[in-house]
């Protein structure tokens, strides 16, 4: 993992500075050292138009991040899934995000085990929650089912449900069926929820959907393209973000560019959240 000793000295002081003395403190703040307004511009250029293409949410979480740096957890572990360690504004966070350039960025078993485990750990020592949303869902078939893909995703979700931190969650691109709600979507209450104007919430995806529940319709038609077409439009308007907003599913609707002004702003206002554990 590290070339030497003295890197791997240097690698452990990194991953502690991020965390309080004890579970009964609050994570250490730094002075800031990157303005809390910065505002992003390559954030408009990262992700694709197509929710198709995939990109690196790496890429998002240096434009966003104190510095563009962060302490990566299990990198080379149920790689669908980032967890990471590190600062905005200089508070220490824990950041939950889908990596679309791995599986689109899907949940399975490994991914929920990772995500549970990392929940917990900021939990206990106080440390506030980030996620990045743009997943497609959980995996499904019988292979994952007969590994327990129930079991693993709910251990998510629960270290989802009991966290008590300031949680914080930016629906970046997609967020689809249970991967909405266990990536912490409106109904764990999170402190902010959020989304960019190309975000989609819904059941599954507006091609998904119409491939699934319209079949019947498009091969009857005479012009089934056409049909299909219709359909397609029909879905997306549906899952329009202003739509999800208007069903109190996410608080705001944001320029991408605001997102590290947002999270900064969300954090420091529930800086002072007490829950009793």
């Amino acid at each position: 993992e590290v070339a030497d000793d003295a890197e791997c000295i240097a690698a452990i002081k990194a991953y502690l500075s991020f965390f309080p003395s004890s579970w009964e403190e609050k994570a250490p703040v730094r002075e800031e050292s990157d303005p809390a307004e910065r505002m992003a511009e390559r954030l408009m250029e990262i992700v694709p138009d197509s929710n198709r293409k995939p990109y690196d949410m790496y890429d998002v979480i240096a434009e966003i991040v104190d510095d563009g740096e962060w302490f990566d957890i299990k990198p080379k572990f149920a790689r669908s899934l980032i967890t990471c360690l590190a600062r905005f504004g200089g508070q220490p966070v824990g950041i939950v995000a889908n990596q679309p350039k791995q599986l689109a960025g899907i949940l399975d078993n490994d991914s929920a085990d990772k995500a549970a485990r990392f929940i917990n750990l900021c939990d206990a020592f106080n440390i506030p929650l980030v996620f990045l949303q743009d997943v497609p869902g959980f995996m499904v078939g019988s292979k994952v089912e007969h590994a327990g893909i129930i079991r693993h995703g709910a251990k998510m979700l629960y270290a989802v449900s009991r966290a008590t931190v300031p949680k914080v969650t930016v629906v970046v691109r997609k967020a689809y069926g249970a991967g909405y709600y266990v990536m912490c979507g409106k109904a764990y209450e999170p402190d902010l929820i959020v989304a960019w104007p190309g975000a989609e919430i819904a059941v599954m995806g507006a091609e998904g959907a119409v491939n699934i529940i319209g079949r019947s319709a498009i091969e009857a038609s005479d012009d089934p393209e056409a049909t299909r077409e219709a359909m397609l439009d029909a879905v997306r308007q549906n899952i329009d973000p202003y739509i999800s907003a208007g069903n109190a599913m996410i608080d705001d609707v944001i320029d991408p560019r605001e997102t590290r002004p947002t999270i900064v702003k969300a954090l420091r206002m529930a800086r002072n959240k007490h829950v009793t554990k």
